[in-house]
């Protein structure tokens, strides 16, 4: 099973997230920042690019062999796949088309979902904003692995099987840790998904479904561009809990990477957040960072410091109107 990780519990903290504050010493700073708030009109384009070019995809896989089906789904559809996971991060935040305008965010949500074969775009922004406002909160913030994961993938190579099953515990922690009653909104997520998915079996065979749904799945588990996963909160270093990564997959991750930059101004398009990071470089050049998801994913496996324990958490509070 390999080496046993050192840690056997959380590291518990009784501070608040950081990012608030710094935000509000940022901006007294440097109150241009401002301006760089709100959406980046090309991006819209680029994830219709996207979303076209899995619907070509489409044709082009339904008479492979399966071996060529599933390493193109790891080497090309999954990465975009996984770009539009991300695509779908930016909706969240309504950075597709201004917080002024929350029903064509959603609805692009739903457009920007279809390739990936499950309907998450809803589910994820309502989980993943209260991850902004609750980060480290041990019942809130989903983003935090369970007790019980720590527990069972505590090895070198529990940890690898942990990295492989990453999708499955995403998509179904929060039901554990913190279920919330569907939506509307949801349904018709679910509906319009399931539509889509539906006229892809029927007109072309069950191969090009499973060339969507194996890509998203590989591409959230152990693969490259989900390094990000690991590499955004895991503490590799002691009394840290959020890093950044500025290395060039954030040129099809929509700079993810720049996280300390993301949580600290939510409401800046990833396209901007390198701005944010050279204007208030003295707030973030300090800071321990990544420079590469494959080196990430590698010393979360073998290095025995870290793993789903390696994680700060915090006791809950409750929510608060």
């Amino acid at each position: 099973m390999g080496q046993h990780v050192s840690r056997t519990d959380f590291e518990w903290v009784y501070t608040e997230e950081p990012h608030a504050s710094r935000r509000k010493i940022i901006l007294e700073k440097y109150p241009q920042i401002k301006k760089l708030f709100g959406c980046d009109p090309k991006f819209k384009w680029v994830v219709t690019g996207m979303v076209l070019t899995q619907f070509i995809s489409i044709y082009f896989v339904k008479n492979l062999s399966y071996p060529m089906l599933f390493l193109l789904a790891y080497c090309f559809g999954g990465v975009i796949n996984h770009s539009l996971m991300l695509a779908i991060h930016e909706i969240a935040h309504n950075l597709a088309f201004g917080h002024a305008r929350p029903r064509a965010n959603r609805l692009f949500g739903y457009f920007a979902n279809l390739p990936i074969g499950i309907p998450v775009s809803v589910s994820f922004k309502k989980y993943h904003l209260i991850h902004h406002r609750y980060q480290g909160d041990e019942k809130l913030d989903t983003d935090l692995p369970t007790l019980l994961e720590a527990k069972l993938f505590c090895t070198t190579f529990g940890k690898f099987c942990w990295l492989c099953l990453q999708p499955f515990f995403y998509a179904f922690r929060p039901l554990v840790v913190y279920p919330m009653a569907p939506t509307l909104m949801e349904y018709i997520n679910l509906v319009i998904q399931l539509t889509f998915d539906s006229l892809i079996w029927y007109y072309f065979g069950g191969k090009p479904l499973l060339y969507l749904l194996s890509g998203s799945a590989m591409a959230m588990g152990l693969h490259p561009v989900a390094g990000h996963f690991i590499s955004e909160h895991y503490m590799y270093r002691k009394g840290f809990e959020t890093y950044s990564y500025y290395g060039p997959l954030n040129w099809i991750t929509f700079n993810v990477g720049y996280h300390n930059e993301h949580h600290d101004f939510p409401a800046v398009p990833g396209s901007r957040l390198p701005e944010v990071k050279r204007i208030a470089s003295e707030f973030y050049d300090n800071l321990p960072q990544h420079n590469s998801w494959v080196s990430v994913l590698y010393d979360f496996i073998m290095d025995p410091d870290i793993g789903p324990y390696a994680r700060m958490k915090r006791k809950h509070k409750g929510l608060t109107s």
